[in-house]
């Protein structure tokens, strides 16, 4: 390799990284003064897979409010109370307002581990108390009273859990069978509350960092494509793509190395350095009702 090749390539790289960034913030204006709920199931989850979701949907200039809801403090090792500290610096650095944006939950229903099933019923009624799931006053003849929620959108993992961890699939069955619940007999109105699910890739993709942004857009430009001409009767975008530059991919493993120390086990200075997750993060719009 001569000299010139050398010097080209990071140079390369770094271009097409800062442009694919670029290009992802059109998902952005989507996400404006917004009351965003992020649905996790463990101290991390936040840094590891959402972390250019929240540096997103975090900035000021969006005029969102960011909220995020735990359903345990990741108690398998004997370290939930540390955990749960760990997640109030990372929301910190993730840009969220204050650490009274950060619910953990303690409760039997949710123990952390790779062998515990969650019940979607118990994650929906942990949402319903939550976020709402009273009617306003207003009418349309026939089709009862309007639904109405707390939070305009809620974010969490989509049927396979990116890890396949089952506290992650969970999460999506919860918040699935709380917005249909939601919307049950309220034909004629629209969900009050968007879901936005984190696609889950295959392992290949999941550690080629950056370089899957450019595919994840081509991805979704041929769904787009397919889906021309066709009118979203929800309304909105169905695909959100968010694409941290550099500076915000080092705050996010900032997140993990500073705040969730007691989480830096070997491997998962692999998963910062070369996953993803950590820069690229594509949300699908899950259909309700």
């Amino acid at each position: 390799m001569d000299i010139y090749t050398a010097v080209a390539i990071p140079i390369l790289v770094s271009t097409l990284w800062l442009f694919t960034a670029s290009l992802s913030r059109s998902s952005a204006p989507h996400f404006t003064n917004k009351r965003i709920c992020l649905l996790i199931a463990h101290p991390d989850d936040e840094a590891m897979f959402f972390s250019p979701t929240l540096l997103a949907l975090t900035s000021l200039d969006t005029g969102n409010h960011v909220k995020i809801l735990c359903l345990s403090n990741g108690n398998a090792d004997g370290l939930g109370k540390v955990r749960e500290k760990e997640l109030m610096a990372s929301a910190e650095i993730l840009g969220l307002r204050s650490s009274g944006d950060v619910l953990v939950l303690h409760s039997p229903d949710f123990v952390d581990g790779m062998d515990t099933r969650w019940d979607g019923e118990s994650i929906a009624e942990v949402l319903r108390q939550a976020f709402g799931g009273q009617v306003s006053s207003k009418k349309r003849e026939g089709d009862g009273d309007a639904p109405r929620a707390t939070i305009d959108v809620l974010v969490t993992f989509d049927r396979y859990g990116v890890s396949g961890h089952p506290n992650h699939v969970a999460l999506y069955h919860g918040a699935k069978a709380w917005l249909d619940g939601l919307m049950k007999a309220k034909t004629g109105w629209r969900c009050p509350v968007e879901l936005h699910t984190l696609t889950s890739t295959s392992i290949l993709r999941k550690y080629i960092s950056f370089l899957d942004a450019p595919m994840t857009m081509l991805f979704g430009f041929i769904r787009g494509l397919k889906a021309s001409g066709r009118e979203d009767r929800a309304g909105g975008r169905r695909q959100a793509l968010f694409v941290s530059d550099m500076g915000q991919w080092r705050q996010g493993q900032k997140a993990m190395t500073t705040a969730h120390q007691s989480q830096m086990r070997w491997f998962r200075w692999g998963w910062i350095t070369f996953g993803r997750y950590m820069v690229v993060n594509d949300l699908k719009r899950q259909n309700i009702g």
